[in-house]
């Protein structure tokens, strides 16, 4: 049987660990990953190989050679430009002419080959992925499979919102040939995304071989290195041999010298020709590779230490990797998370400090203390986007260093000479911000309009309409004064999508920035007229007249926030006798707390039912969401609001289309049916509901906290689009907003938040998944448990934070809070 190792990889995310080698050669303990795979193979048999190669291929042949002498036949395809993973097999076709197996040549495993290969022949599959539990799944694909393995559903790297089970793919396959049958050479494909959902669609057999005992880890970060590391050291991979056991946990390679008052405490790896001086200290689980030498009373603890190092006199490693070839001086000291790169000397007493990373061939001067990455920056983050855009708390996770590097990361990702929007709120920690985030952008030759301080409806509408390509809005967050949000648009004024955001994210986290010539630098320039044509287009997109002729007296709550310098002049327009609260611009109110909130909520409902005003509205700070009283001073519910938007919207417009999220009650059904109307359900995300929105035949998208798109206007949600077309609805139908309430089919619904650590979260989706196999299971988010006619229950993994939401609707009040206490246990009960 033969073999297609995939070691093509630049392994980007370890860098500085792979920008002298890639990723296939970085070492693993006492040689490199590849080999370790090679040795898994020949142990299960396999000899025959072929090793698919793009970055830096002739490092890996030039070390390989042809296998003879590791007793082993080596081929190699070397490709021009990445072609995937089923593209790279594609490549090697030519060697494959029987049941073949492909795994990574950069991942550290000994899962059962043989295993694999038998279950595959006894399902007679075409294809069979080896698949593996993990904690964290959301850097992998999610494979589904039944009772007898056979896969139902693929989802490819999943947010937390998305996942559905823990259960991953591995890339170790076992094929048969004719499934490249219909592949174009030399075309980038890859079998988890263009191959294998294609074929599960048309009924191929495609199996899952769920491997429970087998150790697989994807050395993809740091953190994952340094874990697969301590793994083999602590004995939890099986079939490596780490040489010459020395008692204590400690193995050794040829010719290894310990002083006598050395102190070593396994699990601790001494290649060959290591060196530890005299009252030195080595605590595992530690590394020390080939000629390296460890000082007096130096100390080296959790640490990586690559070959032909120097560790100086009374220095300090701890929890690091040095790469090869470095010099660690005397008295210095290299902390938790620090990598440093090849060639690098570290002066005396010199400190690196945690997370640091050091780009090959640098001189730290003796005595400094360095806080931030030598080249381009820190790599403190994992992920950058959250529900909210990129958020953290102002000069501690935001800096303006951060916000300058997340412009260039940006800019980065769009055309050369193309245009940005920039707008803020009034808060001086958006407009601090906001300026770093403007330096970064033109070096990268992007041109940045200036938009001042508008709405963000405004900013998304000017955006959409204009020539700009993308857009950046900044903003103290609404919820904690000590956070700032940033949020992306692209060109039609939505949210960035998660393809663009993972984009952005490589360029920020892989420090790869364009950094363009002096004539290419992009300006900066105050966009031109922005309210206005806001204004403009705003008054065309309604029917003034219907307005007019209702001479609506409301009460306006404007929330101190910039919704007052554009929407009074809209109202005026439409003839409205308004009243209007809180219209001064006031950055100290921008952010206040749930309990101020709701006191100015009640007193719009109270100034309302006093001054017998025929609606109340409230903005959010941003002017995106609203809030309503009814004319008789009464406060709505969100999800009301929502409902009594769409009774009218429909009555207005009979057998057009609304969306609404998956979270929302069945009466949306009930009242879309009263006029001819058809629901779509959309993921809980703003995302979703924007897409929903730009279908053929929506009219009307919300979400049930306030957010409505009215998308013949604009694909987001606005506020001051929202309050002007119900004021045209009320006109049109003559009802009050009491009345359409009073019209509405009752529900009873509840929400609440259960505490669930990351890594159970995979498990507890798998689990419940289990469980209710046989109810009527709706996935479109989540899991939607359906019990009966307007009964169910949703669980959702929060994306931002270690917890579930819990979603019910049920008949009666008392079955509905027992129906979530159920779930809010078994949640916790799935956990163990």
């Amino acid at each position: 049987m033969k073999a297609v190792v995939m070691a093509g990889g630049a392994g980007t995310r370890l860098r500085p660990l792979t920008i002298a080698r890639p990723k296939a050669l970085v070492p693993i303990v006492n040689q490199p990953v590849l080999c370790h795979i090679l040795d898994l193979l020949k142990f299960h048999g396999i000899t025959d190989v072929v090793i698919t190669l793009h970055h830096l291929a002739d490092r890996v042949q030039e070390y390989l050679g042809d296998g003879s002498d590791r007793g082993m036949s080596i081929h190699y395809t070397v490709e021009e430009i990445p072609l995937g993973t089923a593209g790279s097999v594609k490549k090697a076709q030519a060697h494959l002419n029987d049941t073949f197996l492909v795994i990574s040549g950069d991942a550290v495993t000994d899962i059962d080959l043989s295993a694999i290969v038998a279950f595959h022949h006894q399902r007679k599959a075409l294809a069979t992925l080896t698949l593996k539990k993990v904690a964290d799944p959301l850097d992998y694909g999610v494979v589904i499979t039944d009772r007898r393995g056979r896969i139902t559903r693929f989802l490819e790297k999943p947010g937390w919102g998305d996942v559905i089970s823990d259960t991953v793919n591995t890339g170790i396959y076992v094929l048969e040939p004719e499934i490249l049958a219909g592949l174009q050479p030399d075309t980038a494909y890859d079998f988890s995304r263009d191959v294998l959902p294609p074929l599960l669609d048309r009924g191929a057999p495609l199996f899952g071989y769920v491997d429970n005992d087998g150790y697989w880890c994807d050395i993809g970060t740091v953190p994952t290195y340094m874990q697969a590391l301590t793994d083999v050291l602590e004995r939890r991979v099986r079939h490596i041999d780490l040489g010459s056991d020395l008692g204590g946990g400690v193995y050794a390679g040829a010719g290894v010298d310990i002083a006598p008052d050395a102190s070593i405490y396994g699990p601790v790896y001494l290649g060959q020709e290591v060196r530890v001086k005299g009252g030195a200290t080595i605590y595992g689980p530690t590394v020390v590779r080939d000629y390296t030498i460890i000082d007096n009373r130096a100390q080296v603890e959790r640490a990586a230490i690559w070959s032909r190092c120097y560790i100086g006199e009374a220095a300090e490693v701890r929890g690091a990797i040095i790469c090869s070839q470095c010099n660690i001086k005397a008295k210095s000291v290299v902390l938790e998370g620090a990598v440093i790169g090849d060639n690098t000397l570290v002066g005396r007493g010199a400190v690196v400090h945690p997370n640091v990373k050091v780009w090959p061939g640098k001189e730290l001067e003796a005595g400094v203390t360095i806080r931030n990455s030598i080249i381009w920056g820190s790599q403190g983050r994992r992920v950058l986007f959250g529900q909210y855009g990129v958020t953290g708390v102002v000069n501690v996770d935001l800096t303006p260093e951060f916000a300058a590097r997340l412009g260039t990361a940006f800019g980065t990702t769009l055309p050369k000479g193309s245009l940005v929007t920039i707008n803020r709120d009034p808060h001086r920690s958006p407009r601090m911000l906001k300026r770093a985030i403007i330096a970064g952008i033109p070096s990268t030759g992007v041109n940045v309009w200036d938009l001042g301080t508008q709405p963000v409806p405004v900013a998304r509408y000017f955006t959409g309409h204009s020539v700009a390509v993308a857009g950046v809005h900044v903003r103290l967050s609404p919820y904690d004064e000590r956070m700032v949000d940033i949020r992306f648009f692209d060109h039609t004024g939505a949210n960035l999508g998660e393809v663009h955001k993972r984009q952005v994210e490589q360029s920020f986290f892989r420090e790869d920035f364009r950094r363009v010539y002096l004539d290419d630098i992009g300006t900066i320039a105050y966009a031109p007229a922005v309210a206005e044509r806001y204004t403009r287009d705003f008054l065309h997109a309604v029917t003034p007249d219907a307005i007019r002729e209702s001479h609506f007296y409301i009460v306006v709550d404007y929330a101190n926030s910039p919704v007052s310098s554009v929407f009074p002049a809209i109202l005026n327009e439409l003839g409205c006798n308004v009243v209007a609260l809180n219209a001064n611009i006031d950055e100290s109110r921008l952010a206040i707390q749930p309990y101020e909130f709701q006191a100015d909520l009640e007193r719009l409902g109270v100034i309302c039912g006093t001054l017998k005003a025929r609606l109340g509205i409230r903005f959010d700070v941003s002017g995106e969401r609203l809030y309503l009283v009814d004319d008789g001073g009464g406060l709505i519910p969100n999800p009301v609001a929502a409902l009594a938007m769409v009774d009218l919207a429909l009555r207005v417009a009979p057998g057009g289309t609304v969306a609404v999220p998956v979270k929302l009650p069945d009466e949306f059904e009930e009242v879309a049916a009263r006029h001819g109307g058809r629901v779509i359900r959309t993921k809980v995300d703003s995302h979703a509901l924007t897409g929903a929105a730009s279908q053929n035949g929506v009219i009307l998208a919300a979400n049930g906290s306030g957010d409505f798109i009215f998308p013949a206007f604009q694909p987001t949600a606005d506020g001051m689009m929202a309050a002007a077309r119900l004021l045209q609805y009320l006109a049109v139908t003559g009802m009050t907003l009491s009345g359409v309430v009073a019209g509405l089919p009752p529900f009873h619904t509840l929400h609440q938040a259960v505490s669930c650590p990351w890594e159970a979260k995979g498990i507890v989706m798998r689990r419940l998944n289990q469980r209710f196999r046989n109810e009527t299971l709706d996935t479109t988010d989540g899991v939607k448990i359906r019990f009966g006619t307007k009964e169910w229950v949703l669980l959702l993994s929060d994306p931002d934070y270690p917890l579930f939401q819990v979603y019910a609707q049920a008949p009666t009040l008392p079955r509905l809070t027992d129906r979530v206490a159920q779930f809010v246990d078994l949640v916790l009960e799935l956990q163990k």
